[in-house]
């Protein structure tokens, strides 16, 4: 070869890309940093939006009454003071309030966890006549506003003579329709050649279900205790047709009380805000401790 066609090779190896291949190229990458960046302006004021509430509430349960009734919406309170908390806690029945919310919440957790998953394991691998009616009838519970029923509610738990006790406020929480859909739709993403190997060694139909699949369902189990901890403890239509004595008060009745002035007169601002940001602690707490472990799929399924 020679050394004319070598030196045109290596230039041609060298050469630059076409000017009009460089342009299309930066007008791309311009145009993704650029969509990247409304992007993030967007999400960035969505936070603040969502935010900024719980910081203005934050903020005022540390004011005086006097500085929240004439400047409600800043963020650095003039006189920094806890006498909100400090009435919340000493002069109230703040701490009753808390307890039975604790237990409730706690016992309501639990048991749907358990039943929520019996039921769903039922209707998800258990063939039975009439499971499609079953199902179709939980679907359509999802679809009935929760107001239409209370009236039902009270009269049930009223006839049971269980009204205005723990057990009535307990016993008609401890399943939901939703969570039992949410294990039903996870348990046939399950593979059913696992239980058909248990099923070889001898395992009966709930040692399968609590050894073997249960297990195997801890995204879905995780989903329905945030689920359930939240909307038990934020729960406040049943609590209000099921209980009237002071004792057994939860929070959401106790605040909703604070709310419309039960203390005292004024409008309060500190203390109904003190006690909202109590109350929001817990919910938050559960929620940090287990969002890091939701996923959408089981891993590991099937053993080889």
């Amino acid at each position: 070869m020679s050394t004319t066609a070598m030196q045109s090779e290596r230039g041609a190896a060298v050469s630059p890309p076409p000017p009009s291949q460089r342009p299309a190229g930066r007008r791309r990458s311009a145009s993704t940093v650029v969509a990247t960046s409304v992007t993030y302006a967007v999400l960035v004021v969505l936070a603040i939006v969502y935010i900024m509430p719980f910081l203005i509430q934050l903020a005022t349960s540390f004011k005086t009454d006097a500085e929240a009734a004439s400047n409600p919406v800043a963020l650095i309170p003039q006189t920094f003071t806890t006498a909100a908390y400090a009435k919340l806690f000493l002069n109230s029945d703040f701490p009753v309030w808390f307890a039975n919310s604790a237990v409730v919440t706690i016992v309501v957790t639990l048991g749907r966890v358990f039943f929520d998953s019996l039921a769903g394991y039922a209707l998800a691998r258990l063939h039975f006549r009439g499971r499609s009616v079953v199902f179709a009838a939980l679907v359509a519970i999802m679809a009935v506003p929760t107001v239409v029923l209370l009236i039902p509610k009270f009269l049930v738990i009223n006839q049971l003579g269980i009204y205005d006790s723990y057990t009535g406020m307990i016993v008609p929480l401890l399943t939901d329709a939703a969570g039992v859909f949410i294990m039903k739709n996870f348990f046939e993403s399950i593979p059913a050649s696992v239980e058909e190997q248990a099923r070889i060694d001898g395992a009966g139909t709930f040692r399968v279900f609590w050894s073997v699949v249960l297990p195997m369902a801890r995204p879905a189990l995780i989903t329905i205790i945030i689920l359930s901890f939240q909307g038990s403890w934020n729960e406040l239509a049943h609590f209000i047709v099921s209980t009237q004595s002071p004792a057994l008060t939860t929070l959401t009745k106790g605040v909703a009380g604070l709310a419309s002035g039960q203390l005292s007169q004024g409008t309060q601002y500190p203390l109904k805000l003190a006690a909202a940001a109590v109350m929001t602690i817990p919910v938050a707490v559960v929620f940090f401790i287990f969002q890091r472990r939701i996923m959408n799929a089981s891993e590991g399924a099937v053993k080889e």
